[in-house]
């Protein structure tokens, strides 16, 4: 292995910020919020939205996950581009007929 080129390998705690859990593994992730966990030692935190705790797949829950309002983001960001374009505009009536002029009154 190369030295001086590889990232910092330590010790993070991953939180879940919708639910009571939390795991303690390594990581290269370098947080800059700090938690003191079990053990009495201070390890940096990474606040994750959602983990196997809180997951539908995994807990048969559904749920909606709205959290930084990604609907109003789409439609601040595109308006409503969508739906002026699907609404059908009515056909152009034909011209009347226009009266001849034959000379007959």
């Amino acid at each position: 292995m190369k030295k001086d080129i590889h990232p910092d390998y330590h010790p993070v705690v991953f939180r879940d910020v919708s639910g009571e859990f939390a795991f303690l593994t390594r990581s290269t992730a370098t947080p800059s919020k700090t938690v003191v966990w079990e053990d009495g030692n201070t390890y940096p935190v990474v606040d994750i939205e959602i983990s196997s705790a809180t997951h539908p797949f995994y807990t048969g829950q559904s749920r909606v996950v709205d959290t930084a309002g990604r609907v109003e983001k789409f439609r601040q960001r595109y308006g409503d581009r969508g739906s002026k374009g699907a609404e059908k505009k009515a056909a152009p009536e034909p011209p009347a007929p226009e009266a001849s002029d034959s000379g007959e009154a």
